[in-house]
């Protein structure tokens, strides 16, 4: 039983409101106590509010000094004060892009439905694909915003953006309490000394106000802290609790019950409650000083000190302005910049290359999703800029610095997570290559893929092994990859896909493969069915099962290789009848666990001729299984226009039409229905193809094809391969 509910049951509701508000009030003496008081452990988290600690600039943890020993030796560590930069991390659908929209609103005149989602693909799909940064005005502060996204494939977003920032707001669903994703970002921001700061969203949902009730969801933020290894003084967070979506937030959590009820409330329960948690509980930026030596360690300055002071700032996002040249965004890190200073790019690492100086266009900042001039034009330690008119070759990493005062060593960014997959992209060589698409060569699409890693830190892009003319891509999951592909598409490219290759490594002469710790959600009455599709063929270990009565839901985690998870989402989606979420983070490299079962193979309906769907012909291949086309819509030899609902591919005449004679029929006026096709997005695909087949992707369609259209060649292949695995089978023996 926790603290809160032993004060429930003896005090009733009314006496312990008033009990916790009472604690609350006595907040400012306990702040006075000694630090070493507050090493003690605290079970209930709800009880962190009331003894809750700010960080002093004097107790915070040096993370500019273990992040960058080299600058360590060469500067002086201070704070620049009036500022703080804050990240916004959560799990997906948590309510992290919602929440930053109703800040906005609330301490400007910016903001919006999801309004920092601002990319095609984002307003589509409903999440958030790339970090975006936002600057806020408020009591004499600037307050730099970051929103991140939630989906484990885009979790390098995260992690390049974490050395921007000093501290990170974690929203958590109160119904959901701490999920896979949660996980991931908080490890890696305790592990760069990062202060948090709890925010617990949806307490006006039903399920969410019942765990708030009994403890159940801040006892589960408490415990992944702990697990994580956080220190004393990130143990020491404050806990909010908020409606992002009613635009309410509360340090009191029998206020946020009253609210989510619909009760009336005395205090002021409006979002910016949540910007002057921030400035009370986050620390000011730390930053370099080279040449001041007035300076003293770790002590608050204003701008006067880094007039004169060597500049850095480290690019973390980099793009380009088709009137003013290319721009990157980042953190100063010392001294000052004006419009119109000659800057040089000091590339990451230890290269010691510098490139050619290049005098700056612009200072600018983004407010809401515009990017706006600073006036005046002058940015300094500790504030997050873009700066335009940097030189062409700076990527995300890289250090820009003055011409004639620059800084002795590049400033060090954080390593990011290792690629789980790889996929080659080639020249579109099937029957209909050409057709739809504007931009084929192989040199194009090549040129395209390397643009993309100028930004996009978690992938890069490789010649192909086997294949000069194909170009292998590395990446964080089939989403991401996806995602990409996506955007191609949308630009007229025409290309092709191989099947995607999950990377594996030898270590001391073991073969290391990656695994993730995968969390399902599902109606109780399919979670068997969950079990059986994750520990069969798919080599996955179950860790936990909880069911939760009052909604009827199961929640099931898995430890399970990145391999098995290949075409799990669109399974499991039917198998329970769209009622499974599937959510899944990187674990860990751990040894290879053997060929997947066969049962994943999927046996497919391939076309034999080239022309246009008839419906005669697709009502005699609807009875062998489930289709992916329509009628009227043209195929090709080689091209999988359905699966089978048994196992191995099936050819079938998907063109032909019924024969024309002058005998009349009794059937001949009878109607034919066909059921709707199954369509597959572009990532789904990815998970679902064979080894042995390939996506065409051109502006107007998505085709999955045999690499070998001919269905000769193909059934030779077949029993080359099946021999080859009854060899592998014995050998394992």
């Amino acid at each position: 039983m926790t603290i809160m509910n032993r004060v429930i049951r003896s005090l009733g509701r009314s006496s312990a409101e008033q009990a916790a508000r009472n604690i609350a009030r006595q907040q400012k003496i306990v702040r006075t106590i000694p630090r070493t008081i507050s090493s003690f452990s605290l079970n209930c988290s709800r009880d962190h509010n009331a003894f809750c600690i700010p960080l002093s600039q004097n107790n915070h943890q040096n993370r500019i000094s273990s992040a960058f020993p080299r600058q360590r030796h060469f500067s002086t560590i201070a704070y620049r004060s009036g500022v703080r930069n804050v990240a916004i991390v959560a799990h997906v659908d948590h309510g992290k892009t919602t929440l930053v929209d109703e800040v906005l609103k609330s301490a400007s005149d910016e903001g919006g439905d999801r309004l920092m989602d601002s990319g095609d693909l984002e307003k589509e799909r409903g999440i958030t694909i790339t970090s975006k940064v936002t600057r806020l005005d408020y009591n004499e502060h600037v307050i730099n915003i970051v929103d991140t996204p939630g989906h484990a494939d885009f979790a390098g977003e995260v992690d390049r953006i974490l050395n921007m920032v000093d501290g990170v707001c974690l929203v958590v669903d109160a119904s959901e309490g701490p999920m896979a994703q949660t996980k991931y970002v908080l490890s890696r921001a305790l592990n760069q000394g990062l202060t948090p700061l709890v925010l617990i969203n949806k307490v006006d949902r039903p399920d969410g106000q019942t765990r708030i009730e009994s403890g159940e969801t801040e006892n589960q933020i408490s415990e992944l802290f702990k697990s994580l290894g956080a220190t004393i003084e990130q143990m020491n967070y404050l806990t909010l609790y908020a409606s992002a979506r009613e635009g309410w937030v509360t340090e009191d959590p029998f206020v946020a019950l009253s609210l989510a009820t619909g009760d009336e409330v005395e205090e002021d329960t409006g979002m910016t409650n949540l910007l002057d948690a921030i400035l009370e509980h986050m620390p000011e930026p730390e930053v370099f000083v080279y040449d001041n030596t007035n300076v003293k360690e770790k002590e608050s300055n204003d701008l006067s000190v880094f007039d004169d002071d060597k500049f850095s700032l480290a690019a973390t996002t980099v793009g380009f302005d088709q009137y003013l040249g290319r721009t990157c965004t980042g953190r100063i890190y010392s001294g000052k910049i004006s419009k119109n200073g000659s800057i040089t790019v000091l590339k990451r690492g230890d290269s010691g290359i510098k490139t050619p100086s290049k005098e700056l266009a612009d200072v600018c900042v983004n407010r809401g999703i515009s990017r706006v001039s600073l006036v005046p034009a002058t940015a300094s330690a500790g504030d997050i800029v873009t700066l335009v008119g940097v030189p062409d070759d700076i990527a995300v990493g890289d250090t820009v610095t003055g011409e004639e005062n620059p800084v002795p060593e590049p400033v060090e960014t954080p390593p990011l997570a290792p690629p789980t997959l790889c996929m080659d992209f080639g020249t579109n060589d099937g029957p209909f290559a050409g057709t739809e698409g504007t931009i084929v060569t192989s040199s194009r699409i090549r040129a395209r893929l390397m643009a993309e890693t100028d930004n996009n830190v978690t992938i890069s892009v490789q010649k192909c092994e086997t294949d000069n003319e194909k170009s292998t891509v590395y990446g964080r999951g089939e989403l991401q990859l996806g995602i990409l592909i996506e955007q191609m598409r949308r630009e007229g490219f025409e290309f092709i896909i191989s099947p995607p290759k999950i990377l594996t490594k030898m270590v001391d002469g073991v073969k290391m493969e990656p695994f993730e710790e995968v969390t399902v959600d599902v109606d109780s009455e399919y979670s068997g069915t969950v079990i059986e599709s994750l520990t069969g063929d798919r080599k996955g270990v179950m860790l936990d099962m909880q069911e939760n009565q009052a909604d009827g839901k199961t929640r099931i985690v898995f430890e399970v290789p990145s391999r098995g998870l290949l075409g799990f989402g669109p399974e499991i989606a039917t198998l329970t009848r769209g009622t499974a979420v599937v959510n899944h983070c990187f674990l860990e490299d751990r040894e290879y666990a053997g060929n997947m079962g066969d049962g994943l193979e999927k046996g497919k309906l391939v076309a034999t001729e080239t022309g246009k769907a008839s419906t005669f012909a697709l009502s005699s291949a609807v009875e062998r299984g489930t289709l992916f086309i329509e009628p009227g819509q043209m195929v090709y030899e080689g091209m999988v226009i359905g699966e089978n609902s048994r196992p191995g591919d099936l050819d079938v005449n998907a063109v032909k039409s019924k024969a024309l004679t002058n005998m009349r029929s009794t059937g001949k006026d009878e109607k034919v229905y066909l059921p709707p096709p199954k369509l597959w997005s572009v990532e789904e695909l990815i998970g679902y193809m064979s080894d042995d087949e390939i996506i065409e992707v051109t502006p107007k369609s998505v085709r999955l094809r045999k690499a070998e259209l001919d269905a000769g060649a193909r059934e030779r292949a077949a029993r080359s391969k099946k021999k080859r695995l009854k060899a592998l089978r014995e050998n394992s023996k």
